[in-house]
């Protein structure tokens, strides 16, 4: 049995899901992308390729096995994105929580179902149908369940919208004793400098007091400003509006002292290192074309 455990986003990790990208399936229509990162790679005609993205993903599982961290991955589906592990589920303390991704999407979870299966099912949360919930919107942070989301009357016409409120409530339902506190991000179909796909798009805590943040990732000022009194000003990294567009703040945690970054984030790595970080620096520039890092391609299940 897996005894799942996971506090925040920094404790060590002991055990994780990590996507693939075997098997990844052709070049998607620009009108069937899920995202507007994605759709503008295939219409520059700079989509990556299967090879490149297998040998990144490598390079993460590498630096876990340095780390001496347990690493399943789905089973291969032929034809089939299977990167972003993050999205279809996530742990919260011992509860393993079904994300409701894209319908589309829902071969991801049976994929996993072998590590499903080594999960006590009591401790398996399946959340009513209304609430759609993606696991990149959803971060335990101590006393706290940090969850990006939308609720503008137009959520649906967004495609780029992933989490709703009724799961927002829902959260709340299933960890009474936590607060869960909710930011509204900012989103566009098109113009992916303007869209923050999930919360990690635009914010995430590192090591025990710190945090990346982009501003314009929230709508509501006020939510955005109560993260930068919550860190701390001197505690916060502020990435610009290009470094989003890259995924600067989707880098992911081993540790409280140890972090998987992307190579080519230099003003971001100087900073972490500034700051007495170990940076473990990854090639996930590829992968980076479909709007997802190296927290949306990894789901812990352990951390200590």
């Amino acid at each position: 049995m897996l005894k799942l455990n996971v506090k925040n986003e920094t404790a060590r990790l002991r055990a994780v899901v990590l996507g693939t990208a075997k098997s990844n399936g052709p070049i998607p229509k620009a009108e069937d992308c899920y995202d507007p990162k994605s759709k503008l790679h295939v219409l520059a005609g700079t989509y990556p390729v299967e090879a490149d993205m297998v040998k990144e993903m490598e390079a993460v599982a590498e630096v876990f096995e340095k780390y001496d961290v347990k690493v399943f991955r789905p089973e291969i589906i032929e034809d089939y994105n299977q990167i972003f592990s993050r999205d279809i589920a996530f742990v919260i303390d011992n509860k393993f929580v079904k994300a409701n991704i894209l319908p589309d999407r829902d071969r991801e979870y049976e994929a996993i179902q072998h590590v499903v299966d080594q999960i006590n099912p009591e401790d398996v949360i399946v959340l009513p149908e209304e609430c759609h919930i993606e696991g990149g919107d959803v971060m335990p942070w101590d006393d706290y369940i940090f969850v990006g989301t939308y609720s503008g009357e137009d959520y649906s016409d967004y495609i780029t919208a992933r989490t709703n409120i009724d799961a927002v409530i829902a959260l709340q339902e299933n960890f009474p004793e936590r607060t869960v506190k909710a930011f509204e991000l900012r989103k566009h179909n098109s113009d992916p400098k303007e869209n923050a796909l999930h919360l990690d798009c635009c914010f995430q805590p590192i090591g025990k007091d710190k945090a990346i943040l982009h501003k314009n990732g929230f709508l509501v000022e006020r939510e955005y400003q109560w993260l930068v009194e919550y860190f701390g000003k001197d505690n916060i990294f502020e990435i610009t509006k290009d470094e989003m567009y890259n995924m600067n703040s989707n880098v992911f945690s081993i540790s409280e002292e140890v972090i998987i970054s992307e190579k080519n984030f230099t003003r971001l790595n100087s900073w972490l290192r500034e700051k007495g970080f170990t940076v473990e620096e990854v090639p996930y520039a590829e992968i980076a074309k479909q709007e997802g890092l190296l927290r949306c391609s990894t789901m812990p299940l352990v951390r200590d």
